[in-house]
């Protein structure tokens, strides 16, 4: 009786060791696929806030390069502080012009891998169409990672902002990106293309002709409907805002 009693219990342990064991091996083979993917990822998370800030008079200088001097030199210039954007220049033609980071790009998938890149500069100025109904997405989505907060957290504050406090996207909004100083990637083309950029609701890309063989449109993922409802139409400039060429690549 007691050999039975004994029997049962060393199976009892080794099972509940075996147990232990199976779950020890699942965590850490977790744990090594998430060091494995962040390892992949040149920017898993985000830098100390210093990196992504500019000196107040370069950062209006180059906000001012992403559209003809003839449309920035009127315009309203923000700069990046610690909490959000602030107004640096006071525009007169409606215009907006601004740097932006890289966390107003793609927030998850393939696209996303510049979200955190402390480098990235992206030169845009918005017609004031542009300036009323997308750049307040600039504004908020600064404020939330400026705030520490997670993309998870980004998404649902982006979802209740565009129920609540959004305006309605209105018909004509453009804006240029135009500045041959811009730093859209860590790729040998740095500054990537000159071009425009045209808002509309989620449509098929092909209402534009986007993305077919020879077409000059471009579907941007910047939005796309995670979670901002608008898709950004993109065509070539063909020449910088200071006038020189850039040859379509």
């Amino acid at each position: 009786m007691k050999r039975k009693i004994v029997r049962k219990i060393t199976l009892s342990s080794f099972t509940l060791v075996v147990v232990l064991m199976t779950v020890l091996i699942t965590v850490l083979g977790a744990a090594w696929r998430a060091q494995a993917q962040d390892a992949k990822a040149p920017y898993p998370s985000m830098a100390p806030v210093e990196q992504y800030l500019m000196d107040r008079n370069d950062e209006i200088a180059l906000a001012r390069s992403a559209a003809p001097e003839s449309i920035s030199r009127d315009a309203e210039v923000l700069v990046l502080g610690r909490h959000g954007y602030e107004t640096a220049v006071k525009g007169k033609n409606g215009f907006v012009c601004v740097v932006e980071r890289g966390w107003m790009g793609p927030i998850n998938g393939e696209d996303a891998a510049n979200f955190w890149n402390p480098k990235v500069r992206g030169p845009v100025c918005y017609n004031p169409p542009a300036a009323r109904s997308i750049l307040p997405l600039t504004y908020k989505r600064t404020e939330m990672v400026l705030a520490g907060q997670s993309k998870t957290q980004i998404i649902d504050g982006i979802k209740t902002f565009i129920k609540q406090k959004l305006p309605p996207l209105e018909p004509g909004s453009m804006s240029y990106m135009m500045s041959k100083e811009q730093y859209l990637t860590d790729s040998d083309h740095h500054n990537w293309i000159a071009h425009l950029m045209f808002y509309t609701p989620l449509m098929d890309g092909a209402v534009w002709g986007a993305d077919l063989p020879h077409s000059p449109v471009m579907l941007n993922p910047q939005f796309d409907g995670d979670p901002e409802p608008i898709d950004v139409f993109m065509i070539p400039a063909g020449r910088w805002s200071d006038g020189t060429a850039d040859p379509v690549r």
